[in-house]
């Protein structure tokens, strides 16, 4: 039932399944610092900050993030001739565009989850914090970001799943992830459904321990109050 693997070899499998997870690694942390930095904008005493933050965050959540990715590729390098630092090498230049795309959409996300950390924090432990002379940035950095962080685990657990998921729009540009060899494998083999499987458990074996050990973790450093 499997012989068709053999077309296939550990290499071809395991790789698609590397580069997912590379894409998801360089994302995540990518989306986490720009996403914290839009949401420290949001909350901005400074209006054409928040502005930004929020205007952001509004009109990228609301574009398909195939439009993004697209758009990475045939706007940024085709017209714009954005090389990414790899000019000669294609296979590089989607991988690195891919990440661009995934941050820009996926930070947006990131954004939302932590500005609703942030409303969790006590209004009065940021006004006795001014009080004392620290500027909004200490207070943002050294009060809020911290207990911020630890009351959002949960929902940027959620982002991060959906993150892997996503991943997979990056076929669309040809970057050689688990989806495009998917693709690959149903047009050749007669196996849809065995290949589908397979790919499917590909991602729940990705997801679910992440999944679990980010539940336990956000259980574990919940902030009491």
């Amino acid at each position: 039932m499997f012989d068709f693997l053999s077309d296939y070899d550990d290499p071809s499998l395991l790789g698609a399944f590397w580069v997912t997870v590379q894409l998801t690694f360089f994302s995540a942390v990518g989306s986490l610092i720009w996403g914290t930095l839009l949401a420290a904008m949001r909350v901005s005493p400074v209006p054409l900050m928040r502005g930004f933050g929020t205007s952001y965050v509004n009109i990228v959540r609301n574009i398909p993030l195939t439009v993004i990715i697209v758009f990475t590729s045939l706007g940024l390098a085709d017209i714009f001739g954005m090389t990414m630092g790899a000019p000669d090498d294609f296979e590089a230049q989607g991988f690195r565009l891919a990440i661009l795309g995934l941050v820009a959409y996926t930070a947006a996300f990131v954004c939302e989850a932590l500005r609703s950390g942030i409303n969790t924090v006590p209004v009065g432990q940021a006004e006795a914090a001014r009080a004392i002379g620290l500027s909004f940035s200490q207070v943002l950095r050294l009060i809020v970001l911290p207990q911020a962080f630890r009351s959002v685990i949960g929902p940027l657990a959620n982002v991060l799943i959906a993150l892997t998921k996503n991943t997979t729009v990056a076929a669309t540009i040809g970057v050689a992830e688990a989806a495009l060899l998917m693709k690959e494998m149903i047009e050749n083999e007669a196996q849809t459904l065995l290949i589908g499987a397979i790919f499917a458990f590909g991602f729940v074996v990705l997801t679910l321990p992440t999944g679990l050990f980010l539940g336990w973790l956000s259980k574990r450093l919940a902030v009491k109050r």
